[in-house]
């Protein structure tokens, strides 16, 4: 099953091309058109890392509202937003993330260990997609004997439905929607669960989170856990393979970080811009506006491009670079404003326990150049499919 993160049938913009990588068509857009329109799609596309900073933190002229049937909190606007992430964010302080610290390296070395004796790997299929979906499930209160019945369905839940057919893109949506149901019934248990007995897990501790005399509805609890499972499990999963990747095509830096590990945040930072998990992020225009001397409409969908903006000229020297020693780095990869990602510190915590046990158990990996690699036919996640790695000398 093709993992990728997808809200729904995305229309390609015109002139991006589907295969290969979009930054030749972001800096001829930076250059002759940083805001477009697109009649087919109704939309505007934002480039510029300025205007795409602005979209992504004015949400009284462009709203995170999406009309989903179950919104999470990346389809609110304050007050609301406010409220539910006041909660939320209670299950996500530095101390909370860090004490997952020791079982994040005992399932990578688990993961690790079962590797051994092999020449070549899938980074994607062996490690960076498994992690996030333990982690996730185990945050959950998933029990072990679960997991697989909780992998299948997040994986049916991210899957991609672009250059499907008509047939199979409604069998897909069918699917995906017993799963979603399937999932929500599973949640629900286990929100019940809970209430009576608590546990050491995220919805045992959102169960009882308050904000000014508030908690949670069963709603808003089922409705994170969604959030949790989707955006925590792509994103992750990428920001892992890409950075890794990274590495491979610049071997004297990967040959640094094997000499000295304290270099693997470092290269995070710069993969996090150079190659961001999430490549865009649309909003809608919540009244007529004149922006940049273009007329925007009332209900207009607005693209902001993140991956562009992270390669902006005006804001990066040398943005097609790949510097771990970059400095100041202000990527826009986890967002802007009241939606900057609550689970950034998280998905960089995963990635360097990750990165630091592969450097140490895997010695001199390097790409296995002879395989074709597929990048995710996406335009919010960019990613790599496959990563196959020839591992030992």
């Amino acid at each position: 099953m093709e993992k990728q993160m997808s809200y729904g049938l995305i229309v390609r913009p015109r002139g991006m091309d589907e295969t290969n990588s979009p930054y030749d068509w972001y800096k001829k857009m930076r250059k002759n058109a940083p805001i477009a329109f697109d009649p087919e799609r109704n939309c505007w596309d934002v480039f510029c890392y300025d205007d795409v900073q602005m979209v992504l933190q004015n949400y009284k002229q462009f709203s995170s509202n999406r009309n989903s049937p179950f919104p999470t909190l990346i389809d609110l606007d304050p007050p609301t937003h406010r409220r539910y992430r006041n909660l939320v964010s209670q299950a996500f302080t530095p101390k909370a993330v860090q004490e997952l610290a020791p079982r994040i390296t005992a399932i990578t070395q688990e993961l690790l260990t079962s590797l051994k004796g092999k020449c070549e790997i899938d980074i994607v299929e062996d490690i960076a997609y498994p992690l996030p979906v333990i982690v996730i499930a185990e945050m959950l209160g998933v029990p072990s004997e679960d997991r697989d019945m909780f992998k299948e369905w997040s994986d049916i839940v991210v899957s991609g439905t672009q250059n499907l057919s008509p047939e199979e893109m409604n069998q897909l949506l069918a699917l995906r929607g017993k799963a979603m149901f399937d999932l929500r019934s599973y949640f629900h248990k286990i929100v019940s669960d809970r209430r009576i007995e608590p546990r050491n897990d995220i919805i045992s501790t959102l169960i009882t989170a308050e904000v000014d005399g508030e908690k949670l509805s069963i709603d808003e609890l089922l409705s994170f856990c969604f959030l949790l499972l989707v955006a925590g499990n792509e994103t992750t999963t990428n920001l892992i393979t890409n950075t890794m990747h990274n590495l491979f095509e610049h071997p004297n830096i990967l040959n640094q970080l094997y000499r000295d590990n304290t270099l693997v945040s470092a290269a995070i930072e710069e993969a996090l811009r150079y190659s961001s998990p999430v490549h865009s992020m649309n909003r809608f225009v919540t009244e007529d506006i004149n922006f940049k001397e273009m007329n925007l409409k009332k209900g207009q969908e607005v693209m902001a491009w993140i991956g562009s903006a992270n390669r902006d000229e005006n804001v990066f020297d040398k943005p097609d670079e790949f510097d771990i020693l970059r400095s100041p780095n202000h990527y826009l990869s986890f967002g802007a404003g009241v939606h900057f990602c609550l689970g950034s510190q998280l998905a960089k915590l995963e990635t360097k326990i990750c990165m630091t046990e592969m450097l140490k158990a895997l010695p001199s990996m390097r790409l296995d150049t002879t395989k074709e690699i597929q990048m995710i036919p996406s335009t919010l996640v960019y990613g790599y499919k496959e990563l196959p790695v020839i591992v030992g000398s």
